[in-house]
């Protein structure tokens, strides 16, 4: 197979990140040479302190742009949008507080954003945090969580997976097994969480368990690791966290995707052969690599999916392996809508202010 195919093999597994508000020459040359199956939007692929109706056409074209390059009519159109301080788009996109705040509004405003979503082409919401916000000085998860309690953190993503799901858009939990006790930011460092097997079942797992019932569609790995369940390597890595634990115990049967290849937790091993292999082996299926953190590159990207041809040549990933992920990714593909961005009206919008303001108390 030509060294091209092997590489849009691993586009298959792949949401990559787009350098700005146009297209780059690396972006051009990514796209259509991995073809990724989809793509992540951060708020550098906006435009900034323009009318709506300005940034929007721009926004229309990249979406365009990247279809193009990447010859797909379906893909997965992804932003990370949970509302509170991760919201990355302008104005008027609705600022619908973080999560901690909402409540018995979770649903409600859950099913206000997917349309918020939709009008912008987005079928994929990197939401629900499932994690519990148990440690009071967590850096990094704090009011995203639902609730501080394993109830009210699992009620509270449970209810915002519904209204996302019954508006049209995807939902993916996040992050497997749990990054609500850490103190230590994964997007600068490691974080080592010294919890059992046991804490995690009373604790951590609940929420996760909830959505797994009703059938979320995508699960995000933490870059964390849990010396007391594998020693060796942060959960994105871990057979017995990804495979003994999500797949066999808790019976997930969905997407596994990483969170962002370019965290600093996790930068560095994904430099190092065999690492991607060690991913899949361990229960990734599909890999964000959002060029956001540590630099905006494509070589990254490109020796990330150079590892994966090799280790595919040299047996250390297996064949069936892959296949097995790529028809999952293909099975939700497949009912997965493809929307067209376009302008809200303004009397949605207000409504959508409304009910943010609502929702605040």
């Amino acid at each position: 197979m030509p060294i091209s195919q092997e590489l849009r093999r691993f586009g298959h597994h792949l949401i990559l990140g787009i350098s700005g508000t146009t297209l780059s020459d690396d972006d051009k040359r990514a796209l259509h040479e991995l073809r990724p199956i989809g793509v992540i939007f951060f708020a550098k692929n906006f435009l900034d302190s323009t009318p709506y109706q300005i940034w929007l056409e721009s926004f229309k074209d990249l979406n365009s742009q990247i279809r193009e390059y990447t010859e797909r009519d379906s893909m997965f159109m992804t932003l990370d949008h949970e509302g509170g301080r991760v919201i990355r788009t302008p104005m008027p996109i609705t600022r619908f507080p973080h999560a901690s705040l909402l409540r018995s509004h979770a649903r409600e405003v859950a099913k206000a954003t997917a349309v918020e979503l939709k009008s912008l082409g987005v079928n994929l919401s990197w939401a629900p945090v499932a994690d519990v916000f148990s440690h009071p000085h967590n850096p990094v998860i704090g009011p995203r969580a639902f609730g501080s309690t394993p109830e009210t953190a699992a009620q509270g993503a449970c209810d915002y997976y519904l209204g996302l799901q019954e508006s049209g858009i995807l939902g993916c939990a996040k992050h497997f097994p749990g990054h609500g006790d850490t103190t230590k930011d994964s997007h600068i460092e490691l974080p080592i969480l010294n919890l059992s097997l046991e804490d995690l079942r009373v604790r951590e797992f609940i929420p996760f368990k909830v959505l797994i019932e009703i059938q979320i569609p995508l699960i995000m790995t933490a870059h964390i690791l849990f010396p007391k369940i594998d020693t060796d390597v942060p959960a994105t890595l871990s057979q017995t966290i990804l495979k003994t634990i999500l797949r066999e115990e808790l019976g997930f049967e969905g997407v596994v995707v990483s969170d962002d290849l370019d965290m600093k937790a996790i930068s560095d091993m994904f430099t190092k052969a065999g690492t991607v292999a060690r991913s899949f082996n361990a229960g990734c299926d599909l890999f964000i690599v959002s060029r956001n953190i540590n630099s905006s590159s494509i070589e990254r990207t490109y020796q990330i999916a150079e590892d994966f041809v090799d280790s595919l040549r040299k047996g250390s990933l297996n064949e069936s392996l892959v296949e097995a992920a790529r028809e999952r990714i293909d099975q939700l593909l497949a009912v997965t809508p493809q929307y067209p961005v376009h302008a809200l009206d303004k009397d949605i919008l207000l409504q959508h202010a409304q009910l943010a303001i609502a929702s605040s108390y």
